[in-house]
This record gives C-alpha cells, sequence and structure tokens, in this order.
C-alpha cells in the first residue's frame, strides 16, 4: 500500500508518447517531482509524495520508458524530455512550480528554469550528472567484451546479454549506505520495468541543444542543490562546480549519503527541501515558559494489535496516578483510536493525517499467512509519513515526554535522526529482534539478520535516543536465540539494554475471581459450556473465524448444551462471515478481557496480549499462530511455554471436525498455569515517570 494514493491523475499526449501524471493535495503552491532517468519511474518518490501534499500540490509523472508511460525508442535527448514535463504542468492546469530534480532530470530542470523561467518558481537540484562525462568511465559503451567487471558493465551488449545483472549493480552504486537492502530492492524492482532497449537508447540519444555554460547563465530562480558525499554514481564535485556557476544558489552535501538521499535519508531532506521551498507559514500560536506551561505527553501505540492500547491506558492510568496534572495526548490511528475513544481518552487531532498500518497489514495477509517481517519491511513510505507526522507535532507543540509502544518509525527514524529529539522518550515492546521463518541460508535469514544488526548499531551510536526501553515481560521471556551470524544472543542484548517491570496487564485477574458473577454480568448462565473465538484488532483473523463457524455443527453434537460467541473486532464485519443458526455473533467489544475471563475456552490468533490475558485469567484456550509470523511462531510460544498455557494448534493442518474435537477435549484439560504479574502497569509508569 502508499502512504497516500492520488487525488487527480491523467494521461498527456507530449511529443508523440502518452505520460501518466498524478496529483496530490490541493495547496496553492504546487512542486513537481521530476523522474531521473529510465531505469526508475516515479515511483522513486514515494518518501516524498505525502508529506509535501500537507503543504503543497505535489505533481509526480512517470517519464516515458517506465512506469505507466508509453513506451518508446526514441525521444530521450534531454530538451525532449524536458518538454514532458512542461506537459504535465499545462496538463494539470499548473501555471507555476517548483521542481524537484534528480540526477539526470537536473538537466531537464534547469531547461525549464532557463527557457521559462516564468513557470519555474523554485529549483532543487539532486546528484546531478551535468559536467560529468559518460558512465562508461573511459571505455565504448558499444564495445563488445567476453567480461565485465564493476563499471564496464555499463555496457550496451553486457545490458542485453545481462540485464538482470546489471541492475543489481548499478542499483549497489546508488545505494552506498550501509543497511540499504530495501532501497535495492526497490530499486532493482523499478529497473525491470522498462528493457535494456530502452535505456540503450536514452544513453545513445542523450545531450542538450543549448551549451552548459549558456544553459547555466540563464538561471535565475533560486536553486537548492544536494549532493550525497558518497554517490557512487556520479561525483559530489559536479555540484560543487555546479554551485560556483550558479550565483546565489545553495549547495548542502549530504554527508555519507549516497546517489539517492531522498530515499535513504528521507527526514532530512524532506525537512530542508520543505524550508528552502517556503511552504504557508504555520498557524499562530502562543508560545510560553517551560516552567509555565503544563506537563504534557505524547503516547503513539502501535495498531497492529489491539493489546497494545489496552496496555498503553493502563500504564497512562498509573501515570496520572503519579502525576495527577500530567496532559497526556494520543497518537493513533483505527483500531486503536476505538479503544482509546471507549477508555474517554483524548486523540490528538494529527492523528487523522496517519496512514494505516492494519490495512497495509491485511493487505499483506494470505489466508491465516502473514510475512510479517515482510509486511513491516513494505511498509517503509507509511512508516516515513507517520514519522513526519510525530515530528510535526513536536516541532509545533510542546511536550515533556514522548511514549512510543512499538512505534517503530518513531524509533528508527529519532535513531537515524538524533538531532531532532526535542523531548524524552520511552520505548515499549513486548519482543525483541527479527527472526527469520526460513532456513538459515535464506534471503529472509539475511534480511533480518542485517535490520537487526542496523538497530544494534543504531543503539550501541545513540544510547541517548531512548531515555528509558521496557521489555513488556520479564528477561526470561527474551528468546534465547542470535540477532545472526555474528550478532549478540537476542536474551543476552535485551538485558543489558531494557528494564522489566514484568506483564502489563489492562485487568487484575482477581476482579473477576467470581465468575459467576461475570458471566451473570455479560448474560451467561452459570450451567453452561461457553466458547468465545475472537481474532484482535486487524482483519486478517477472518479466515480462522471462518474456520470457527465451519466447526460450530460438530462441536455442538459433541458438547451439549455449547454456546458459541464469535468476536469478530473492530475491522471485520459480522456479516461478512457465514452464518449458522444457533452460533452468536459480537462486534467490537472493548473489554474482551473480561468476556474471555468469563468463558470456558477460547479459541484465538497467536497474538501475545491476548493469550497473556487468557493465562492471567486461567481461562484453556487454543492459539493458531499465523503462519509465517515471526513474533507469533517463536516470541509467543517461548513465553506462553514458560507459563504453560494454551494449546497450539496448526490452522493449516486443522479441519472442522478437528477443530471441534480440540474444543471439547479444551473444555476437559485442567488449568495449571503460573501466575502472570498483576503490577506491570504500576512499575512500568514509575520508570517512566521519571522522565516527566
Amino acid at each position: 500500500m502508499r502512504a497516500r494514493y492520488p487525488d487527480r491523475e491523467g494521461y498527456v499526449e507530449s511529443q508523440g508518447v502518452r505520460i501518466c501524471w498524478e496529483q496530490y493535495g490541493e495547496a496553492d503552491r504546487t512542486v513537481l517531482f521530476v523522474p531521473p532517468w529510465q531505469i526508475v519511474h516515479s515511483r522513486a518518490w514515494k518518501m516524498q509524495v505525502a508529506y509535501f501534499a500537507r503543504y503543497f500540490r505535489v505533481l509526480t509523472y512517470d517519464a516515458p520508458g517506465n512506469g505507466r508511460s508509453g513506451r518508446s525508442l526514441t525521444g530521450y535527448d534531454e530538451d525532449t524530455l524536458a518538454a514532458h514535463a512542461l506537459a504535465v504542468l499545462d496538463a494539470s492546469s499548473t501555471a507555476r512550480a517548483s521542481l524537484v530534480c534528480w540526477s539526470r532530470s537536473t538537466w531537464h530542470g534547469m531547461i525549464l528554469a532557463g527557457e521559462h523561467p516564468e513557470r519555474v518558481e523554485r529549483l532543487v537540484l539532486i546528484g546531478t550528472p551535468i559536467g560529468g562525462g559518460p558512465l562508461t568511465r573511459g571505455a565504448t559503451f558499444h564495445e563488445t567484451r567476453p567480461a565485465s567487471e564493476g563499471w564496464e558493465k555499463f555496457n550496451a551488449h553486457y545490458w542485453r546479454r545481462e540485464y538482470a545483472d546489471f541492475v543489481r549493480f548499478f542499483m549497489d552504486q546508488f545505494f552506498t549506505e550501509p543497511h540499504s537492502t530495501k532501497a535495492i530492492d526497490d530499486g532493482v524492482g523499478w529497473a525491470l520495468e522498462t528493457t535494456p532497449e530502452t535505456l540503450i537508447a536514452t544513453v545513445e540519444q542523450a545531450g542538450c541543444k543549448t551549451p552548459m555554460r549558456e544553459l547555466l547563465a540563464r538561471v535565475r530562480v533560486p536553486v537548492l542543490i544536494i549532493h550525497g558525499t558518497k554517490d557512487g554514481v556520479r561525483s559530489p564535485e559536479l555540484s560543487e562546480r555546479l554551485h560556483e556557476a550558479i550565483p546565489g544558489s545553495r549547495l548542502v552535501p549530504f554527508e555519507g549519503s549516497g546517489h539517492a538521499p531522498h530515499v535513504r535519508d528521507p527526514v532530512r531532506f524532506n525537512l530542508l527541501v520543505r524550508d528552502f521551498l517556503e511552504p504557508a507559514p504555520a498557524p499562530r500560536r502562543t508560545w510560553s515558559r517551560a516552567m509555565t506551561r503544563p506537563k504534557r505527553a505524547l503516547f503513539i501505540s502501535s495498531p497492529i494489535g489491539l493489546g497494545h492500547a489496552l496496555r498503553d491506558v493502563a500504564i497512562a492510568k498509573e501515570l496520572r496516578a503519579l502525576h495527577p496534572d500530567l496532559d497526556i495526548q494520543w497518537l493513533a490511528q483505527d483500531p486503536v483510536t476505538r479503544v482509546l475513544e471507549a477508555c474517554g481518552e483524548s486523540v490528538h487531532p494529527a492523528s487523522r493525517r496517519l496512514g494505516s498500518e492494519s490495512a497495509h497489514v491485511e493487505a499483506h495477509a494470505g489466508e491465516h499467512d502473514l510475512r510479517v517481517f515482510h509486511a513491516w519491511r513494505d511498509m517503509d513510505e507509511i512508516l516515513l509519513a507517520n514519522f513526519m507526522t510525530v515530528h510535526d507535532v513536536l516541532e509545533t507543540e510542546p511536550f515533556d515526554l514522548v511514549i512510543g509502544d512499538e512505534a517503530w518509525d518513531v524509533d528508527y527514524y529519532l535513531h537515524e535522526n538524533p538531532e531532532l529529539k526535542r523531548t524524552a522518550f520511552a520505548w515499549l515492546t513486548d519482543f525483541v529482534g527479527w527472526v527469520p521463518m526460513e532456513g538459515p541460508d535464506s534471503r529472509e535469514a539475511a534480511l533480518t539478520a542485517d535490520y537487526n544488526a542496523e538497530m544494534i548499531e543504531q543503539i550501541a551510536r545513540f544510547p541517548r535516543v531512548r531515555d528509558r526501553a521496557l521489555f513488556v515481560g520479564n528477561a526470561d521471556d527474551v528468546v534465547d536465540t542470535t540477532f545472526g551470524p555474528g550478532l549478540p544472543k537476542i536474551r543476552d542484548w535485551t538485558q543489558a539494554h531494557y528494564d522489566f517491570p514484568g506483564y502489563i496487564l489492562p485487568f487484575d485477574p482477581a476482579e473477576f475471581a467470581d465468575r459467576d458473577a461475570v458471566r451473570a454480568r455479560l448474560g451467561l448462565r452459570p450451567d453452561e459450556p461457553v466458547v468465545f473465538a475472537a481474532v484482535g484488532g486487524t482483519g486478517v483473523g477472518q479466515h480462522l473465524l471462518k474456520k470457527v463457524v465451519a466447526a460450530w455443527p460438530h462441536a455442538r453434537r459433541l458438547v451439549p448444551g455449547l454456546r458459541m460467541i464469535v468476536v469478530a473486532g473492530p475491522r471485520i464485519d459480522p456479516a461478512s462471515l457465514p452464518q449458522a443458526p444457533g452460533l452468536e455473533y459480537r462486534r467490537f467489544v472493548p473489554d474482551l478481557y473480561a468476556h474471555l475471563a468469563a468463558c470456558d475456552l477460547a479459541v484465538v490468533q497467536g497474538g501475545l496480549s491476548t493469550c497473556m490475558e487468557l493465562t492471567a485469567s486461567k481461562r484453556p484456550f487454543l492459539y493458531f499462530p499465523l503462519r509465517n509470523h515471526f513474533e507469533q511462531n517463536v516470541h509467543v510460544p517461548h513465553r506462553l511455554a514458560r507459563y504453560g498455557a494454551g494449546t497450539r494448534m496448526d490452522y493449516h493442518q486443522t479441519d472442522p471436525e478437528t477443530l471441534a474435537h480440540a474444543i471439547a477435549d479444551g473444555l476437559k484439560r485442567p488449568v495449571l498455569y503460573r501466575d502472570v504479574e498483576t503490577d506491570g502497569a504500576r512499575r512500568a509508569a514509575a520508570l517512566i515517570a521519571q522522565l516527566v
């Protein structure tokens, strides 16, 4: 999924080829992101679009030869390519725009600024090739070679023979920053949407009719030049010379960045370019001295599972007991906002800007199957856009504390940009370490190890970013495996970098000790066996609920008087589930833990919160981890085994009749769980309160 989808899109015929363009936002001022060489297309601006659309009317388009634009083997000189940008401005009824140009398209921005100054307001040039030689680095582009190494691969014959290998090599030069696997994979994917013949044509036809010196002399608009100092494609010296040749231009080297700083260092890039393009001034607000303003905390709760919201509300309650004057504002998205509203909490208005992480995860799910690591990895533009929302809130409002419960975007980008940390930051999580679900020699194993290594390096370099790191549980709840080859053990590292307040429950099990009273309050008779089926806060669990529905006729034959209740949750419509006589359906239940405490058996997914709430209530349950969900298959079963809780089931090996027998057996099974501590929220709040 995208962080934001276009408000308007269309095609324009330009120089004999169809150009696909998109518009985001409706602001008065426009910024046009101009695509570079045809090896990528407009999705290369994905880390910019959602954020800039808050301040500007944003235009993007695919250059001919890639993306959704037409294919052609002619028209790849710089003047023709610049004309496409002009055609997009005309088609979108844009009289004047600022241009953000990257690599080869810096030529096109210069041409438009020089020849059509009335159409260009400001100009941003990234990783320019202007003044540089061909990328063949002294060799001949059409020379036939028996073998090619390094930049010798920039060769027409090699592209026709080994295009995929060239693409991988070229993207490695694009992204010279460590831990760039996602950016490289994206680049390779975009490059494979065009053809060797198209790229050969772009090299053969490259050129500008206006001499470079004359073109530079025509540019009179404000110019910002950005270049990564570790650019493996074009030397930073080119931008230095361009800066000297354009009077009044501003050069900002990105130390350590490669050829695409807007991709690998998007926070710094977005803020720099936003300020250069001069957005409309922020609404006027009153400043108050730090000693006179009230204490405020911004609580950011992950939307992937409602357990985060419930435990966070419990922590907030304890924080208020310690600091009665603390104003807690919540930055959250559906379905967390439903829990917060039911609890009377205050949701910050900026929450409406957040991209939906739940919807993204649901889009990646199969039938009770979720490669959650890859879903998270593919959520990069949503995570970046959501972090930019957090940044803007903290930039414009005073807060004394930020609490992030698995707010991965905030934690990651604060470590990437530690100078942006404005206040104390408390971090919570109930698992540490990405774990591959494929074999040790798989690509997934290499990717998870790389992500783990990046996190370890970030925290070693900037320990000050996390003022408090809390693991929701105890030290022995952490899995005793490694982060990857050559990396430390997860448990050892976590013990050195986290505090352990114990598990955090949103309720006290003692309040539900009188089960007859609880059942009476919920409309359940004391003499009837009751089974609840629930699958959490996303729509991923719909297949498990359908299997429960299919098992219902078998189960009621095996268990006389059985009552079964299916809780669809906030993102599943009960009407979308098969209907079965005698089976009960309920929508979202904010206090699901109370219903689970009253049941005789529960059928659930492998989510930690629901399983631990059942453990605390000493209720028998069957849990079905999502296939390929590393947390539900590794971290959660490890913890449940410590408590002796639950019966693990395999969805794909369980048919409805087998499930019915498991339900019948589960109703007879004695419960001998370890106790779950009940003071976790208080202990967590006490640790966090020290930061206020």
